[in-house]
């Protein structure tokens, strides 16, 4: 299996009162699909999966890929710091249909090398095709790259999404691996990891700008790296202000603000400061982006 391109990192609307917004998800998804890009990531880090239960965790993924209808590809959200409950996760993914899963490296217990080896090897031996997740910012523990061109040889380990804000490691891993698929983790570091050898992007960005961001990505992976940098000066601001408060807060403070979500958040995530607030509503408004709600 192949991965490349824009793959969104979707958030996951809820209700007023915090149930699952379905509706909201259909359009959110459908949204997606119009704008282009070539794949959604349901239930990551960005769609709230640790405040997710596991019922609701894999009816979020059976229903993007409902509403995604084939149109692109569903990479499914099953990573956890228990290879138990990763297992478990996947194995539900990969019933629904999920063309493939998101691997985050296990968090807080931070195994060593051959303890990550063995997680992910793992999840693998289940059958569906594996994105390695490397968030050290997250999770206190990095992939390191001959763990990660080890589990390359893996059949069904086809990516890895580089989160660790390090150009250099794209070049790292495909010194070792030069045919294994890297995805940029990082909007605002898409445009230089492509420029070494990425393949795309799974984008928080995307879900605010779907098209505009598979265009950029499209025209870096068509080498013309002129018209894809314009793209990325113009969007570089919004790149950078939906992380001006921990991620998903501002993505989801951007959508309610252009009318495409409610604006809640499971504790312990919440609403970002009034500052933060009008800084984003600032954002969409330089850019070109409607507000449609107000920022105060």
């Amino acid at each position: 299996m192949e991965l490349s391109g824009t793959i969104t990192a979707l958030v996951t609307p809820f209700q007023r009162g915090g149930a699952v917004d379905y509706g909201r998800l259909r359009a959110l998804v459908e949204r997606q699909v119009d704008g282009g890009v070539e794949g959604i990531c349901a239930v990551g880090t960005s769609g709230e999966s640790p405040t997710l239960d596991h019922a609701e965790h894999q009816e979020v993924i059976e229903r993007t890929i409902e509403y995604a209808a084939g149109k692109v590809k569903i990479v499914a959200g099953t990573g956890a710091n228990s290879t138990s409950e990763a297992v478990s996760l996947t194995k539900a993914a990969l019933k629904s249909g999920a063309d493939a899963c998101l691997q985050v490296t296990p968090y807080y217990n931070k195994p060593n090398a051959e303890g990550l080896y063995r997680h992910f090897m793992t999840v693998a031996d289940l059958g569906l095709p594996v994105v390695l997740y490397n968030v050290p910012g997250r999770t206190g523990r990095e992939i390191p790259v001959p763990v990660v061109a080890k589990l390359a040889d893996h059949p069904n380990v086809v990516a890895i999404k580089e989160a660790a804000g390090s150009v250099e490691r794209v070049s790292a891993i495909r010194s070792l691996r030069p045919d294994f698929t890297v995805l940029s983790g990082d909007d605002s570091l898409a445009l230089p990891m492509m420029s070494v050898g990425a393949k795309g992007v799974i984008s928080v960005a995307s879900n605010v700008i779907p098209r505009e961001m598979g265009d950029m990505v499209r025209l870096a992976l068509a080498g013309d790296f002129v018209s894809a940098r314009a793209v990325h000066e113009r969007f570089y601001p919004l790149f950078h202000d939906l992380f001006i408060d921990v991620n998903p807060v501002m993505v989801k403070e951007a959508l309610w603000l252009m009318g495409l979500a409610e604006r809640e958040f499971r504790l312990p995530l919440c609403e970002t400061t009034a500052e933060n607030l009008a800084r984003i509503a600032a954002t969409l408004k330089a850019v070109g982006l409607p507000v449609a709600q107000s920022d105060r």
